[in-house]
């Protein structure tokens, strides 16, 4: 019993401001200049670390943490400005964890991956991306954020919106609410992950809500390919 190798939190960080999200997307322009190249780098590594699996077995060490770095600074800038609003703290330049930010993002690093299953993840993946395609527009993590944009108008910011306007009104963040939007951008990252080959083991079809990641939960395994 163990939680899915890529683990996602956040913390709502109250008192949250009742009128700063309406400009974050501003002061975020920095991050998400910088997460362009970044997201580019990442693309780019992904298809060395593809052939890497293919003839070892293994996801380059240095590869993996860089990418799961991109990663971890990606949500940090969502949860800020885009796709949670949950903090006003702004988020810092870094690749690295940050333990005291609200918003955490890891990835367990694989001992060995399967190298037939690099070719047919993306096959295996299609009914989940069919359905985070339908819940978030666009669902799967790495689709709204691969051209350096850290979100697409999905279910996801239309929550998110509704969250700032329950803040502009009533200075409070609705607790259901959040739970929901970071249980859905949970599953979108889990599905990423998958496809981007960071992990052999599927994603559960299982929306799993609240700002902490679920314990006790049985991860689904792919059956290797050889």
């Amino acid at each position: 019993m163990n939680t899915y190798p890529a683990t996602l939190t956040a913390r709502l960080d109250e008192p949250l401001s009742r009128w700063r999200w309406l400009v974050k997307w501003f002061l975020a322009i920095p991050h998400v200049i910088v997460l362009a190249f970044l997201w580019l780098a990442f693309i780019l590594l992904s298809i060395c670390a593809w052939f890497a699996i293919l003839f070892t077995g293994r996801y380059p060490r240095g590869i993996f943490d860089f990418n799961v770095g991109v990663l971890r600074w990606t949500w940090r800038v969502s949860a800020y400005a885009f796709n949670a609003i949950s903090t006003d703290r702004y988020p810092p330049f870094s690749l690295g964890e940050e333990p005291d930010y609200p918003a955490q993002l890891n990835v367990r690093y694989p001992d060995r991956l399967s190298r037939g299953l690099i070719f047919v993840k993306w096959l295996l993946a299609l009914p989940q991306l069919l359905i985070t395609g339908i819940l978030l527009d666009g669902g799967m993590y790495f689709s709204q954020h691969s051209s350096g944009s850290t979100g697409t108008w999905g279910l996801i910011n239309l929550l998110a919106l509704i969250a700032g306007f329950a803040l502009l009104f009533t200075t409070r963040y609705p607790r259901g609410l959040f739970d929901l939007i970071i249980g859905l951008n949970r599953w979108a990252l889990r599905v990423g992950v998958y496809v981007a080959l960071m992990t052999d083991d599927y994603p559960p079809f299982r929306l799993d809500q609240g700002g902490e990641e679920p314990t006790g939960q049985t991860v689904p395994s792919a059956t290797p390919v050889t």
